[in-house]
């Protein structure tokens, strides 16, 4: 009886861990991500105004932001997902997908879709996050589908 009552507690530990909730690490201190949009490098910026940590999949975050290409300002919302972590002796890494759909306002306006990698040391001392790099690549594709072009942002 006790190594089954053991055995369910050892089960429900897993069940019910989660993961530490990093949607601050996404807002990126308030500050624009850049980047560059299509073939001719065009300056694009990103900003990332709501964080928050879906409570059902806690690999997942929903976000809303505002994106900027030229004089082109949109709303979008969507969410980032956590597909691996990888844990090293100076640096860990973390890998995922992010989906962002702007608001439907004319030609220049569709989703952004691709992968991110968020690179960090940390402090074991200090218990912080140090050094971190966060940088997304993907694709834009307007809602009529007759545009798409390749992404890449990054914090600074």
């Amino acid at each position: 009886m006790r190594k089954l009552f053991l055995l369910f507690l050892l089960i429900s530990a897993f069940a019910f861990a989660q993961m530490p909730n990093v949607s601050k690490v996404w807002l990126n201190n308030s500050q624009f991500y850049s980047g560059t949009i299509g073939n001719s490098n065009t300056p694009l910026k990103l900003k990332i105004l709501l964080s928050q940590q879906d409570r059902k999949n806690d690999q997942e975050y929903f976000v809303s932001g505002i994106s900027v290409v030229e004089r082109n300002l949109s709303n979008f919302e969507g969410k980032l997902k956590i597909t691996k972590y990888k844990s090293g002796k100076k640096r860990n890494t973390v890998f995922g997908e992010y989906d962002f759909a702007e608001e439907p306002k004319g030609k220049h306006s569709g989703t952004f879709k691709g992968k991110f990698v968020y690179t960090f040391k940390w402090n074991r001392k200090s218990e912080t996050v140090e050094s971190q790099y966060l940088e997304f690549i993907g694709n834009w594709k307007s809602y009529d589908g007759t545009l798409t072009y390749k992404t890449n942002w990054k914090n600074q």
